[in-house]
């Protein structure tokens, strides 16, 4: 399909952008012939008419070194495909990510191939982060408008802007392209960290299970050796109860016996051995049976909570920037609660605002209470009844108000949702859930 793709474009007579480290626009050449993008290097404001005819660089203006990361990083897989789809490429429906990836990447340095399209869909996306960053006059100014992104998680938006801006100079592009490179080798490391712990906990397992089964074996033969020792045992009791001794065979016999009793001393002293060995070995059996539930039981938890991160990263890829970046909500946006409050109990402090701007942004009402710490207990009551729905982490709250928290739920009829932790991305799993209508909500018991 992307040979398809690729086909359509290169018969189409359209040329990629040439390849350059950084724009060049002719409205910011100066009256003295210099180029005042180059001679703001330093971080200073452009000036005098530069300053005045100073615009966005547009998409196929830069080199085909950014396009790569603009595309990956500042459009999703389904806005890109709509782009594709008014382009009217065929193949486009049914294409791969990587596919439309690739074609998205060479459309971005054709301006009357597609890339206009592409300006416009990235622009109306990241409005929000656009007219923020249209406050900075200097680098400096950019620059720190992006820290404050980096830490907050904003980061297509600003990438886009920042990139686009007409203050921005070749190294501030530099900066942030390179804190947007090691951010995705952050993220990969953090999932091959996971799978590779789940890999070594199924050997592990796999080990142990075929260590137990030898074990068995062993067990299986032993109890077959004693049952047959006890077997010639009682033959041999039984012949000496049922034959009558001759007189005249006694002293042939004498020899016999005596080595029959030793034989049976023999083999007691063996039975008792075995019957200590099977005991020894059954314990065993037992710790080892014991220690494959309690890895079973670990690598299920591993998986689920491998599973719930997957699905909550999901969600913050298709929800974050339209809940939190931007000033209203979307048409678009999935998550809608309006007419809800949603009362939040415990958690960290330093997360309390942006967890509120989440909620806020999807039309809710924020109230919170840190559980006991600072504020007092006997305000629950109230708060609980003004609240439509209750959320807490189960990490970071005391046992005293979860207990409180679930009494007054039950009391008042509504409805509360523990959290696995107290992550934004937590909190932003279980709001579709809350966003149903109340009817179709239901109170944990």
């Amino acid at each position: 399909m992307a040979f398809k793709l690729a086909h359509i474009l290169s018969t189409s007579g359209l040329q990629p952008a040439p390849l350059v480290p950084w724009p060049v626009r002719p409205e910011l050449i100066v009256k003295d012939g210099t180029d005042s993008q180059a001679s703001g290097l330093d971080g200073g404001e452009p000036d005098g008419m530069a300053a005045q005819t100073a615009r966005r660089t547009r998409i196929w203006e830069f080199g085909t070194n950014l396009h790569c990361s603009i595309i990956g990083t500042c459009l999703s897989t389904a806005e890109l495909r709509q782009v594709l789809d008014k382009l009217k490429m065929s193949g486009a429906a049914i294409a791969s990510d990587h596919e439309l990836h690739s074609v998205g990447v060479m459309l971005a340095g054709r301006r009357e191939g597609g890339a206009k399209f592409l300006q416009k869909a990235l622009d109306r996306r990241h409005r929000s982060a656009i007219a923020r960053c249209a406050r900075a006059k200097k680098t400096a100014d950019l620059l720190a408008l992006w820290e404050e992104s980096l830490k907050q998680g904003d980061i297509p938006g600003a990438y886009w802007a920042v990139l686009t801006h007409p203050v921005t100079t070749e190294t501030v592009v530099k900066r942030v392209f390179g804190d947007v490179h090691m951010l995705s080798h952050l993220v990969g490391a953090a999932n091959r960290a996971d799978i590779r712990r789940l890999r070594q906990l199924e050997q592990e397992n796999a080990a142990l299970l075929i260590k137990i089964e030898r074990q068995q074996r062993q067990l299986r033969d032993g109890f077959a050796v004693r049952d047959q020792s006890i077997r010639r045992l009682n033959e041999m009791l039984a012949r000496q109860d049922n034959e009558q001794p001759d007189q005249s065979d006694l002293a042939e016999k004498s020899d016999d016996i005596e080595t029959a009793d030793n034989l049976i001393r023999d083999l007691q002293r063996r039975l008792a051995r075995e019957i200590v060995r099977g005991d020894r070995m059954e314990r065993r059996f037992n710790e080892a049976s014991a220690s494959s539930r309690a890895k079973d039981r670990t690598l299920q938890r591993l998986k689920e909570e491998l599973e719930a991160t997957r699905h909550e990263l999901a969600l913050v890829e298709s929800h974050l920037d339209e809940v939190v970046a931007q000033p209203r909500p979307a048409p678009e946006v999935v998550l809608n609660l309006s007419g809800i409050t949603l009362l939040y109990v415990g958690g960290r402090a330093n997360q309390i605002p942006r967890l509120k701007a989440l909620v806020e942004r999807a039309g809710a009402r924020f109230l919170h209470h840190d559980g006991g710490l600072e504020q007092n207990a006997g305000l629950l009551p109230n708060l609980v009844s003004r609240a439509d729905h209750v959320t807490f982490p189960v990490d970071c709250v005391s046992h005293d108000a979860v207990l409180t928290i679930k009494r007054l739920c039950r009391q008042t009829g509504r409805s509360y949702q523990p959290l696995r932790s107290a992550s934004l991305a937590c909190l932003l799993s279980v709001l579709p859930a809350i966003s149903r209508p109340s009817s179709e909500r239901v109170t944990p018991t």
